[in-house]
């Protein structure tokens, strides 16, 4: 039959060797485990500034690491490129978000968990 598109298309790309595979395999299970950590935060921290900080730090490494995991597969070239500009885009995005997300959560009035307060100046250290 004609129009079949083939399992492997010439010129595809080459196979990888082992110590790239194995950084393949390395970054994609870093980032499945650091991924599930954030995921989990998400589930059973009990407030907005935890849950938070959960997604802002965990997840953010793991999306970071399967991109890296794209970096070792493609190389710097093309979509190894579009990786890379993707790690450098989440580690601008996500502290900057989550910074922006506890200050708006803290304007609103959500309270902090019980003995916990917003950093500032402490009235006891002014002085007299």
């Amino acid at each position: 039959m004609t129009g079949l598109v083939p399992l492997a298309a010439e010129g595809a790309a080459p196979a990888l060797g082992p110590v790239r595979s194995a950084l393949v395999v390395l970054f994609v299970v870093v980032g499945a485990v650091f991924l599930t950590a954030g995921t989990v935060g998400i589930i059973r921290l009990p407030n907005v500034y935890n849950r938070m900080h959960a997604t802002s730090k965990a997840t953010t490494l793991g999306a970071a690491s399967v991109a890296l995991a794209g970096v070792a597969r493609f190389g710097p070239g093309d979509e190894g490129l579009t990786a890379l500009v993707t790690v450098l885009f989440l580690f601008l995005t996500a502290p900057t978000g989550a910074h922006m997300i506890s200050r708006a959560a803290q304007r609103m009035g959500v309270p902090f968990l019980d003995g916990v307060t917003w950093p500032g100046p402490d009235p006891s250290d002014e002085d007299d």
